[in-house]
């Protein structure tokens, strides 16, 4: 390609970005905007500067795109906040935070009014209305209800190194931060699991789950040892 197809291509972007303008979307910088042929925006969509829109995507009413997202081939409903994120082959639903710095792999679908939250990762997935996951989660293989909470280092471990299991985690339940769910495993609804935890057992409606090894103290052992740094200050 010359400078002059170059030149070409980057003008029918622009006019095409002018076109959604018209149509009621809006951009902090129109020029550094780049949206496929396929896709569909809805009136209100606030769309930042260095977002890709890639194949069939559709975004829906009053949204908000931002800066350094990529959405390929997948559909978000309205109201819908995409901050600094990836989504790919994936649906999102209305009124839902996804990012900063959330990655959702192919065959992810999320509810209304969800959070996923920075550093998290979502693949292959079904996430119910109401659920939350805030921050440095994995989300593989499973099928998680409505309303549940998903706590910081939270990992679903789907795969044993030959094959990927699923889990599921039913409405209401309160999963602690860093809790492993060996799959595959059924967390019924309305159960808590314990910070520190590693699931590798179904877990009834309503229990509390609690696996974590004794805690010892050896006082004086970093001196004995003669690996005792004494602060400076």
């Amino acid at each position: 390609m010359n400078m002059k197809d170059i030149k070409r291509a980057e003008k029918a972007r622009i006019q095409k970005n002018l076109e959604y303008a018209k149509a009621g979307v809006a951009f902090v910088d129109i020029r550094r905007t780049y949206i496929s042929d396929d896709a569909v925006i809805g009136r209100g969509t606030l769309i930042y500067p260095d977002v890709h829109l890639e194949g069939d995507v559709y975004i829906g009413e009053d949204c908000v795109i931002g800066p350094g997202t990529r959405i390929a081939d997948s559909r978000i409903g309205d109201r819908t906040k995409v901050m600094n994120s990836v989504v790919l082959e994936s649906r999102v639903g209305s009124d839902t935070s996804v990012g900063p710095f959330a990655y959702m792999r192919p065959g992810s679908n999320v509810g209304n009014e969800c959070k996923v939250g920075d550093f998290v990762e979502v693949k292959n997935s079904n996430i119910g209305n109401g659920t939350k996951a805030s921050h440095l989660t994995y989300i593989g293989d499973a099928d998680v209800g409505e309303n549940v909470n998903l706590g910081c280092g939270v990992v679903f471990v789907n795969y044993d190194g030959t094959n990927k299991f699923r889990s599921t985690v039913d409405d209401g339940s309160f999963i602690g931060c860093n809790t492993n769910l060996v799959a595959p495993v059924h967390v019924g609804s309305g159960a808590y699991i314990a910070a520190g935890s590693t699931v590798t057992k179904d877990v009834p409606e309503g229990s509390l789950h609690i696996s974590r090894a004794r805690e010892v103290i050896k006082e004086g052992w970093a001196k004995k040892s003669g690996l005792f740094k004494k602060s400076k200050k």
